[in-house]
């Protein structure tokens, strides 16, 4: 079979490997239909992100159909169709013991720590295979992943309906947490330096966008909620300004969700988080969110047509990770066939 490796930063190669065998009776191999590039799997190429490991066949948003079963796995048949639940936890440590597998001490990640899902076939354990309806678009599908990222930013925000949401940065994760937020009730303000983005975040449904090349953000959304702030704030940008600047804009008694791995220290008084009682959180992959997105599915809410606007084939690789790099204005999600 034919699979992606990021043999070490800027190393990208397409290869010929043996198909991988079930090994343990509660795995099950998937033959890959779609798979998405992700703004991490770009890290992982330029050699932006300090937990991979090289070689490493890329990808952790990946759909296929299951080709074979081990012999005690009993939740998915041959046949099914199935979205890939991308992260192993041990079960063991306080972080699953909490049911916060996705902050697992050991957690492994595919496309990260193992080998990820842009190859033609792939062995996963059953629990990691989410059945996904059967008439659904391979091209639709890949989405569900990234979808249940921004589930998860909402989930930790601890968003509810009639709260007020800023959201920073409308890249493909913001848009995700953006369409999570007003399935939710949510009144949604959304801010990014490109236009075109803040059109389509428009476009979706955000009810206030700003462009922070233009006005000054924070005296926007407090203009935007009368004096309030916004009750919970994501922080997409992932900068040393946009978390300082997310303390700023947050409501007494409100939530700041970080999604960044930045390592450069902030300058935050202490004194903005004990007056208001502001809580911080991190968010990270997702717990338990699978069945919640492939359930907004179900019922015709996430705005799946059109969010991916590009698609090469598997052969393309090296064509569509191009591409990625050439239109970061421009690019949501894009997508690799693999038939």
């Amino acid at each position: 079979m034919r699979a992606g490796v990021i043999e070490a930063p800027g190393v990208l190669k397409m290869v010929e490997r043996d198909i991988p065998k079930i090994e343990k009776d509660t795995d099950v191999l998937v033959k890959i239909k779609r798979v998405g590039i992700c703004g991490s799997d770009m890290h992982i190429y330029h050699g932006k992100n300090a937990f991979v490991t090289y070689p490493r066949v890329w990808g952790h948003e990946f759909v296929g159909e299951i080709a074979e079963t081990g012999s005690a796995v009993t939740a998915v048949k041959a046949g099914d169709h199935v979205v890939a639940e991308p992260i192993l936890s041990c079960g063991e440590c306080y972080a699953c013991r909490q049911g916060r597998r996705n902050a697992c001490q050991t957690l492994k990640v595919f496309g990260v720590h193992v080998e990820g899902g842009a190859q033609e076939y792939v062995v996963i354990p059953e629990k990691n295979a989410h059945i996904i309806p059967s008439d659904l678009p391979w091209s639709q599908a890949v989405l569900i992943e990234p979808f249940t990222i921004g589930a998860q930013a909402c989930y930790r925000g601890n968003v509810q309906e009639g709260d007020v949401v800023f959201i920073m940065g409308a890249g493909t994760i913001g848009l995700t947490i953006m369409v999570n937020a007003k399935i939710l009730g949510a009144t949604v303000i959304i801010s990014d330096i490109v236009d075109g983005k803040l059109e389509y975040a428009k476009k979706l449904g955000a009810d206030h966008i700003i462009n922070a090349k233009e006005v000054d953000v924070v005296k926007k959304v407090l203009e935007i909620t009368e004096g309030m702030g916004a009750n919970v704030t994501v922080d997409a940008v992932c900068s040393k300004e946009s978390f300082e600047q997310a303390i700023d804009v947050t409501s007494t008694a409100g939530r700041v969700v970080e999604m960044s791995f930045n390592t450069t220290p902030s300058e935050i008084a202490p004194v903005k988080l004990a007056k208001g009682e502001m809580t911080i959180m991190g968010s990270r992959h997702q717990t338990g969110r699978f069945p919640v997105v492939i359930e907004y599915l179900k019922q015709g809410k996430l705005p799946l047509e059109g969010f991916a606007n590009a698609e090469f084939s598997f052969d393309q690789m090296h064509e569509a990770f191009d591409y990625a790099e050439k239109n970061t204005d421009t690019v949501r999600k894009i997508i690799l066939s693999m038939e």
